[in-house]
């Protein structure tokens, strides 16, 4: 049994990253840390788990940490963790600079620790299928990725997000948009992208080979305008994503599987660990640079 220190308690904490560890027979919710006290215990006692006061007496206290929070405290939450030896299981993006992911990575290669990062999509059972097969087919030549959210809608569970309304939809959900593209299109290396109203961000790459994506985001859409649309185009014709046939809860669920199986084999090669996660926040970081320079960047 692997216990798990939850550090988080908003939606997605409460109601993707709690219920699946609750429920998972191979792993075991043992406490919860969160910056708000109140909102940690609420959570802590729903489970049924202590609440503690210190981030490193939680670290203490468990095998693995999965994260939920802004993607500047997961970060040092995670360095803390790997350098004590904790497994990691942490949101995406893995960090908001280059550097400091740099920092994840170099800590949990020094300490040996299975890491995850949780690109909700890339474990739902038929994206993953559909992903691997396309990449195997090879000959495509570009991809387009439209992602339109409507997050700010007084409903939605987002609606107050901080970081959310502060780094927007590049940060958000261009993570989710190029962990689909990339295991098909290949490494990044040349970045273009610009802005758009009701915080639009379009974004133009070149992969190794030369295929290119366009990719087009907002959490700020109309309602009516939402959309989630993955296509590949190429030698075999025009290849479109399906949407994820089950709940987050679920892939979080197989996210605890896979990490598990890293852990139980010594292996820590998982096609999302950090390093995956590094790759990500290295074309965000240079998307953010061409936007206010208004210029390709190039990557190393």
């Amino acid at each position: 049994m692997l216990r798990f220190g939850l550090f988080g308690t908003g939606h997605w904490a409460a109601e993707t990253h709690a219920a699946a560890l609750s429920a998972h027979p191979r792993a075991e919710l043992a406490g919860v840390w969160g910056r708000n006290a109140e909102k940690a215990a609420a959570l802590a006692r729903r489970h049924g788990v202590p609440t503690y006061d210190e981030v490193d007496a939680l670290i203490d206290a468990v095998d693995a940490v999965a994260v939920a929070l802004p993607p500047d405290v997961q970060a040092e939450i995670a360095v803390r963790a790997a350098t004590a030896g904790r497994h990691l299981l942490l949101d995406k993006p893995l960090a908001l600079d280059r550097a400091v992911a740099d920092r994840v990575v170099a800590a949990a290669e020094q300490s040996g620790v299975a890491s995850i990062v949780f690109f909700t999509q890339r474990f739902h059972p038929n994206v993953v299928g559909f992903l691997g097969a396309t990449a195997a087919a090879g000959g495509w030549h570009h991809a387009r990725a439209t992602l339109f959210s409507s997050i700010f809608e007084p409903e939605t569970p987002y609606a107050d997000s901080a970081w959310r309304r502060e780094h927007g939809a590049l940060w958000d959900i261009g993570p989710h948009a190029l962990s689909q593209v990339l295991p098909v299109l290949g490494r990044v290396t040349r970045v273009t992208a610009t802005d758009g109203p009701r915080g639009l961000v379009h974004l133009l790459l070149t992969h190794d080979g030369g295929a290119t994506s366009a990719m087009s985001l907002t959490l700020d859409a109309p309602p009516e305008a939402v959309t989630r649309d993955v296509v590949f185009f190429g030698e075999n014709g025009v290849a479109v994503l399906p949407p994820g046939d089950g709940s987050p809860v679920a892939a979080f669920g197989i996210a605890v599987d896979q990490l598990v199986e890293e852990i139980d084999a010594g292996t820590r090669d998982h096609h999302c660990d950090v390093r995956f996660g590094r790759e990500v926040v290295a074309v965000l970081a240079a998307a953010e640079e061409s936007r206010a320079t208004l210029r390709t960047i190039v990557l190393s």
